[in-house]
């Protein structure tokens, strides 16, 4: 594709400042929403610090030729409760996800090694584009619900108790008490704001002229940010909840400079507590996973690959890529708690601007590190609704899904082979196919990535195909 600017490209300052901005609008929902998840106290500014701590490494370790940003994994999310089963202290699990980190980069580093030693060709041979491209598409479209369930979503909620009657252990009726969440915000409000921002991002990308073409995202955003506040403040003052969309509460307690509650202060104190059974617990909860995060990390650099018109995997290199991945998660979950991994939203980003300057991802690493010791945009990047991000997210995982269908334009689906190959992938993949065993999770993404090899190197290639090779 046409890039604006190419990987070595260095845009201005001030355009640079505002293209790192935009991709780290693109990372930040995704970034901050694991400790949100996990809970147990962790900092959403401590993420983004190790986030951003993290590309830097991978950086680094690639010589600076793979424009992506490193953000927080979703895949190690059952991993990281695990570090806090148990009921060990807050400091034990801090330590726990750590080692954990450690154990999934050591993964990473051993087959880095391998893959130095023994090249890339196995990894093309395994995994053609008959089977990476449908695979790319999955990595999309298995993002496609949050995408939506997000553009129905804004950001006020209450806590609601309901009463249910069961049966006890003696067979008599009681009533039991639930505690939950109900969001008051009109789902008919979030999806407007939305649409302002989808349509927004649209019109700018194919209609803009120079810049406004350049930061779809940015002005998508803020367009969809005026139409959220504009709903929260008629609906404040008339009182009236299903029209507020944005939380400004948060505002009240902000800190002007605050330094980010950094995992590795807490995890310090757990070392008097760490047993052997505890580390042998923590290595089986993250290194399985780290394997399924390899298949996810080849079919992202294929995509990105494709983007910026340059084969990854062979410059800078497999061992290189995985080395960056692995460190970078080892050094961003001493921060953060957080292992990294590349992210598809900044991929989505790159491609849909088409700025793939290398120096705008090392801007936007050391904006995220530096902007986490500043509440005011921290607090102000939180309140961002879900819908407006839901919005933008179906652009980028739009992007992904379609990367993906655009890398097998060229196999000849007309031979059955190559047919039933794209055929398991798609349909396991959308399918939501996924085995758990354990504490360990294939995703839907790496179930269909492993079908598609097998059903590829079971099946024959086709004798005409097979002669056109040979000759």
């Amino acid at each position: 594709m046409n890039l604006a600017y190419g990987v070595k490209d260095k845009p201005k300052f001030g355009q640079l400042i505002v293209f790192a901005f935009q991709q780290l609008l693109a990372i930040l929902a995704a970034t901050i929403a694991v400790p949100s998840i996990i809970g147990n106290g962790m900092s959403q500014s401590a993420a983004l610090f190790g986030a951003g701590v993290g590309t830097i490494v991978y950086l680094l370790f690639t010589k600076f030729s793979s424009p992506v940003f490193l953000g927080s994994s979703f895949a190690f999310i059952g991993s990281m409760f695990a570090a806090f089963a148990g009921g060990v202290s807050m400091s034990l699990g801090y330590l726990g996800m750590i080692l954990g980190a450690v154990f999934a980069g050591l993964v990473y580093v051993v087959i880095a090694i391998i893959v130095k030693i023994a090249g890339v060709g196995w990894i093309n041979k395994l995994m053609p584009a008959v089977v990476i491209g449908p695979t790319v598409s999955i990595i999309g479209l298995s993002l496609a619900g949050n995408a939506i369930g997000d553009l129905m979503k804004g950001n006020i909620f209450e806590e609601v108790t309901n009463y249910a009657i069961q049966m006890n252990d003696a067979g008599l009726p009681t009533i039991v008490e639930e505690t939950g969440t109900q969001m008051l915000t009109s789902p008919w409000i979030a999806l407007c704001c939305g649409l302002v921002t989808l349509f927004t991002v649209i019109l700018c990308s194919v209609y803009g002229k120079k810049m406004t073409k350049l930061i779809p995202f940015i002005i998508g955003i803020l367009a969809g940010y005026a139409v959220a506040a504009c709903f929260t403040v008629i609906g404040l003052k008339t009182n009236n909840a299903a029209l507020q969309v944005i939380n400004f509460d948060v505002f009240k307690d902000m800190k002007i400079f605050a330094v980010p509650e950094f995992t590795f202060l807490s995890a310090i104190k757990g070392f008097g507590e760490i047993k052997a059974q505890y580390i042998a617990s923590i290595a089986v909860a993250y290194i399985p996973v780290a394997f399924v995060v390899f298949a996810e990390h080849i079919a992202d650099h294929k995509n990105l690959s494709s983007v910026i018109g340059s084969e990854l995997l062979e410059k800078p290199g497999l061992h290189r890529t995985l080395l960056g991945d692995g460190v970078g998660s080892m050094v961003g979950a001493i921060f953060g708690g957080c292992p990294n991994t590349t992210y598809g939203e900044s991929v989505g980003c790159v491609a849909i601007t088409g700025n793939a300057s290398v120096v705008t991802i090392l801007a936007t690493a050391i904006m995220a590190m530096v902007i986490s010791f500043f509440g005011p945009f921290v607090t102000f990047l939180s309140t961002i609704p879900s819908c407006v991000m839901g919005g933008v997210c179906i652009t980028l995982y739009g992007f992904i899904a379609v990367s993906g269908l655009k890398m097998i334009q060229k196999v000849d689906l007309g031979e059955n082979r190559n047919l039933f190959v794209v055929a398991v992938i798609l349909i396991s993949g959308i399918g939501g196919l996924s085995l758990t065993f354990g504490k360990v999770t294939l995703t839907e993404v790496a179930c269909a990535l492993i079908l598609g090899i097998i059903v590829n190197l079971i099946t024959p290639k086709d004798k005409t195909a097979q002669e056109e090779t040979a000759a």
